[in-house]
C-alpha cells in the first residue's frame, strides 16, 4: 500500500484545481481575531446571515437540567428519514450558527432529513466545558426523542472547524455513557490538538482561540479538549475532509491515523488547493466536498434517494 498525499487525492479533482487557485489569488487570506477587543470588533462588525427558504425553527431543547437552543431544518418534501445533528464552526468563539442555515437547509432537502443545529455557548464568556456540554446534551435529546420530533431513529452528527472538534468529542462522551445510537460522523477540518504539543498542535500554538476557549484549562491534552489524545475505540464511521492547504492538514491526518488504529471505519478524504474552512467558498471543489459529504451520508444512514429509488452504492475514496 502506497501512503502518500497524492495517494489521499481523488484523480477526479485534478480538473478543478486550476478553478480554486484563481479563486484563492484573489481572496485574501482570512484570520481569526487576535485578541478579546479584536473579537468584540469582528462581533460587532458581523453582518446579518442570509435566511434560509424555508427559515430555521428555534426551539430550546431540554434535558437533564440542561437547556441548548437548536435551529432546526426539516426536508420540503415529505418526512425525515434520518437527523443530522450539525455543529457549527468559528474558533469557538463565533458565532451565529445561524450562518449555516442555507446549507442545513440544502441538506435537509437534498437528502430528505432534519437537521438540527446546536447553538453552543461561546468562549471566552463561556469556556470549555459549556459547547461540549451544550453538544452533549442536544445529542443526547436527539437520542430520546428524535422518533416522537421527526418519526425517525437514524442520528449522523457533523461538525464543521471548531464544530468537528465538538462532534468528535460528542461522540466520545456518548461512547463513555455506552450510547451508540449514532450511525456516523462527518468531520470537516478539526482541530484535535489544542495543547499545542505534537507537531501539528504547535502550527496553530499561538492563536487566540484557544485562550478564549482553554486558557483557564492546565493540562489541555485533555482529551475532552484535544480528542487527539484520546482513546478512540468504539466510534461510528467518521468521514474526514480537509483541504491540502489547510493549517490544519497534519492535525487531521493524525487524527485518521489514530482513529483508523483503533478500529474506526476511517474515509479520509483531502481536497487540493483548498484552505481552511474551503466548503463555505464559491469554488467547483468545494461542490464536489459539499456532494461528497451527501453521498457519504445517504449511504450511511441508509437513506432512500430522493424520488424514492434506492441509492445506489458509492465507493469511498481516500
Amino acid at each position: 500500500m502506497e501512503f502518500g498525499l497524492a495517494h489521499l487525492v481523488d484523480p477526479r479533482l485534478a480538473g478543478l484545481v486550476a478553478g480554486s487557485r484563481a479563486f484563492y489569488a484573489r481572496r485574501a487570506p482570512g484570520r481569526g481575531p487576535g485578541d478579546p477587543a479584536e473579537l468584540r470588533a469582528v462581533r460587532a462588525a458581523a453582518a446579518a446571515p442570509a435566511p434560509s427558504d424555508p427559515p430555521a425553527v428555534v426551539e430550546i431543547l431540554h434535558l437533564g437540567g440542561r437547556s441548548v437552543p437548536v435551529r432546526v431544518h426539516e426536508p420540503a418534501d415529505g418526512a425525515a428519514q434520518g437527523v443530522v445533528l450539525d455543529v457549527h464552526g468559528g474558533g469557538f468563539y463565533l458565532g451565529p450558527g445561524a450562518r449555516s442555515d442555507v446549507r442545513n437547509q440544502e441538506l435537509a432537502d437534498a437528502l430528505g432529513v432534519a437537521v438540527v443545529s446546536v447553538q453552543y455557548r461561546l468562549a471566552p464568556e463561556h469556556p470549555w466545558p459549556a459547547a461540549a456540554d451544550d453538544c452533549e446534551t442536544a445529542a443526547l435529546w436527539l437520542v430520546e426523542h428524535a422518533g416522537d420530533r421527526f418519526g425517525t431513529t437514524a442520528l449522523a452528527i457533523g461538525g464543521f472547524s471548531a464544530g468537528a472538534t465538538l462532534a468528535t468529542t460528542t461522540l466520545l462522551r456518548l461512547r463513555d455513557r455506552g450510547i451508540g445510537a449514532y450511525r456516523c460522523g462527518v468531520l470537516q477540518f478539526g482541530t484535535y490538538d489544542l495543547s499545542g504539543r505534537t507537531p501539528a498542535g504547535r502550527l496553530i500554538a499561538d492563536e487566540y482561540f484557544l485562550d478564549a476557549y482553554a486558557g483557564h484549562v492546565e493540562d489541555r491534552t485533555h482529551p475532552d479538549l484535544s480528542p487527539v489524545y484520546a482513546e478512540l475505540g468504539g466510534l461510528p464511521p467518521v468521514l474526514v475532509v480537509v483541504g491540502a492547504d489547510d493549517v490544519l492538514l497534519q492535525d487531521n491526518l493524525a487524527m485518521a491515523v489514530r482513529l483508523s488504529a483503533a478500529g474506526v471505519d476511517v474515509d479520509l478524504r483531502v481536497y487540493p488547493a483548498s484552505p481552511h474552512g474551503f466548503t463555505g467558498h464559491a469554488t467547483a471543489m468545494a461542490r464536489a466536498a459539499l456532494d461528497d459529504v451527501e453521498t457519504w451520508l445517504r449511504r450511511h444512514l441508509q437513506l432512500l434517494a430522493r424520488g424514492g429509488a434506492a441509492p445506489a452504492h458509492c465507493p469511498t475514496t481516500g
